[in-house]
């Protein structure tokens, strides 16, 4: 907005400075032509007023060839600038000669004489000529009478090219300043109109950022509730039609009757689960638990669900965790275990929760039967995420996941989430007992 009012205020004053440079010659001929007529003791003879009207006449004429001249070649054209200068310089000697107020006439080529020059010394051989009529007038007119008169003569003709030379060196230099100044005006013009492209292409971008944003958002919560239904509803499915399938395939009223309460439960802790993951909490076992004790109650769980033992061990002093740690940590466990039970065909499983200086490790071992860890079974339609899907899991809060495995030797996960330095605080124990969970 400044930039815009600074170029508006130039561009008026342009405009005011070319209508004196075409109006000031008949400005200042008609001041000389008044001011002659009302000082009679120096209005010329008879014959001298025809020759005075003549070259007022003669004046005019010239004015207007030059200002037509210049509508028809707004571009430069020395040759008629130099005759036009010379012509009306010479009326303006001529005019003096007769009445000396006609030097304000001949103090015209101070004014335009930089327009009408482009060169520096053609401009200071037209501001002298001016000055000579101008000094001559000053002294007292032409033709000089006396020695005194043309000494007054010399001196004014130097105080007046002096005063020329003072102002012409300000108005030069003022020339550049505004060079300079339209210069500058020009970059900052170009500065801006580059930066409101930036800003539009600014605006674009974020506009396709936020779009971005919200379809990455959208397939994070997909598939954080994909994992959360898989860890909660899909498990506990598994957990109950193996229950039922006891059930079905036991005599025994009281065997079966264990079995359906069993499910039952875990009925009602899938569906507990299920709520809570819509509402994005932390797991069940985490409500009132700390890690520790939910691994503990999760793997004395799971043994006996599928009747394998488990041992889970603590090692390392519990530190606080972001609840989204903890809960990956819980969620993983509980998938490890799910795959020993469905694939692994082990006898013994141990889980192993470490706290180290700047990690947390959480280790799931078997003696099952293994696989080519180059290999990993393959996701089928029987559901899981698998190895993948823990990995994925991990690596969202970031963390990893190594899988060690060989053909009849069994199968270890290994989990690593980082801790940062805040995060390093020790909990005390909510229970007794928490490291004596074998």
């Amino acid at each position: 907005m400044h930039t815009e009012t600074m170029t508006t205020a130039e561009s008026d004053l342009d405009r005011r400075w070319a209508s004196v440079l075409r109006r000031h010659p008949y400005w200042l001929l008609a001041t000389a032509t008044l001011l002659s007529m009302a000082r009679p003791e120096l209005t010329p003879a008879t014959g001298e007023r025809i020759a005075v009207g003549a070259l007022i006449v003669a004046a005019l004429v010239l004015q207007l060839w030059w200002g037509r001249a210049r509508r028809s070649s707004p571009g430069p054209d020395t040759t008629s600038a130099a005759t036009y200068f010379v012509l009306r310089w010479a009326i303006s000697v001529a005019l003096t000669w007769l009445a000396p107020f006609f030097a304000f006439y001949a103090a015209a080529g101070y004014i335009d004489n930089n327009e009408l020059f482009s060169g520096r010394r053609r401009r200071q051989a037209g501001a002298f000529a001016s000055s000579l009529t101008v000094a001559a007038a000053q002294s007292g007119g032409m033709p000089f009478q006396s020695s005194s008169q043309w000494a007054v003569f010399a001196g004014l003709l130097l105080a007046n090219n002096a005063l020329l030379y003072v102002i012409t060196y300000f108005v030069e230099h003022e020339e550049i300043r505004s060079a300079a100044r339209a210069a500058t005006i020009a970059e900052l013009e170009r500065t801006n109109t580059a930066l409101q492209q930036a800003l539009d292409e600014n605006v674009t971008l974020q506009a396709q950022l936020l779009v971005q944003a919200r379809e990455a958002g959208v397939d994070e919560e997909r598939r954080r509730l994909a994992a959360e239904i898989h860890d909660t509803l899909a498990q506990g499915l598994a957990g109950i039609i193996a229950q039922l399938r006891v059930v079905s395939s036991t005599p025994d009223p009281a065997t079966a009757r264990e079995h359906v309460d069993r499910a039952a439960d875990l009925a009602r802790h899938s569906l507990g689960e299920a709520r809570r993951s819509v509402r994005n909490l932390a797991p069940v076992g985490l409500v009132h638990d700390t890690l520790p004790q939910a691994l503990r109650k999760t793997v004395a769980r799971w043994t006996e669900q599928s009747g394998i033992p488990a041992a889970f061990t603590l090692t390392g002093q519990v530190l606080d965790m972001p609840g989204e740690h903890s809960a990956t940590l819980l969620r993983m466990t509980q998938e490890a275990l799910t795959n020993v039970a469905k694939h692994a065909a082990a006898d013994r499983v141990g889980v192993t929760l470490s706290y180290m200086d700047g990690e947390v490790t959480l280790d799931v071992r078997d003696n099952g039967r293994g696989f080519a860890s180059r290999q990993p079974p393959r996701r089928t339609g029987a559901g899981g995420f698998g190895l993948e899907g823990m990995r994925s899991r991990a690596e969202r809060v970031a963390g990893s996941l190594i899988v060690e495995s060989e053909p009849g030797h069994g199968t270890a996960i290994s989990i690593r989430l980082p801790l940062a330095p805040t995060e390093q605080r020790p909990v005390p124990s909510r229970r007794h007992g928490d490291r004596d969970l074998t």
